[in-house]
């Protein structure tokens, strides 16, 4: 019995080092260029524009199935950044995908909650903590603002606030946007 134990775990030693010698040697490297459009989304999984995740829709912009006007959460900043960056014609964000809101955080009403886990299975970053038939909570700095908590909730207790303005998630406007707005008043 023993000998068998040892055979097993030899054995299964040295397949996992082959396999993650083999992984190392024919790792696929991923398009660079897809690497720059997936830092210019902005990471917040949402799925709005048809794709699983923010990198799943990079690749597709990459390879022309999609366009560069799908992302509800990056709104006309992301839109234009991206033009930029591909030398593509800046659109309209595509209705059909969202409308652009100021950035959200999820919050729960914990003495509401039921403890489903349904917003728990339903976050794609797993910033939802709790335990079964007890409340949850969203981890305020880390959730995207997504909003795919908010319909799987059965006793509708979480709502979408925005996040206020302050000194940690202040920007400066960029260039064209400052520009367009003095010349306008």
């Amino acid at each position: 019995m023993i000998a068998a134990l040892l055979s097993l775990t030899i054995l299964a030693s040295l397949l996992g080092l082959f396999l993650g010698a083999a992984a190392r040697k024919y790792r696929v490297a991923d398009n660079p260029l897809v690497d720059k459009v997936d830092a210019l989304l902005p990471q917040t999984q949402c799925a709005q524009c048809g794709y699983p995740g923010c990198r799943p829709y990079a690749r597709a912009i990459i390879s022309g199935e999609a366009d560069i006007n799908r992302c509800p959460p990056g709104g006309a900043t992301t839109i234009r950044a991206l033009g930029d960056l591909l030398g593509r014609d800046v659109k309209p964000l595509d209705s059909t995908c969202g409308v652009e809101t100021p950035p959200m955080v999820a919050v729960i009403d914990e003495d509401i909650c039921i403890g489903c886990r349904l917003c728990i299975k339903a976050c794609p970053v797993d910033v939802i903590i709790g335990a079964p038939k007890l409340m949850h909570t969203v981890v305020e700095r880390e959730c995207t603002g997504c909003e795919l908590c908010v319909p799987v909730c059965p006793v509708d207790c979480i709502d979408m606030i925005e996040i206020e303005t302050d000194i940690s998630n202040w920007r400066w406007p960029a260039p064209s946007d400052y520009q367009q707005r003095t010349a306008h008043g």
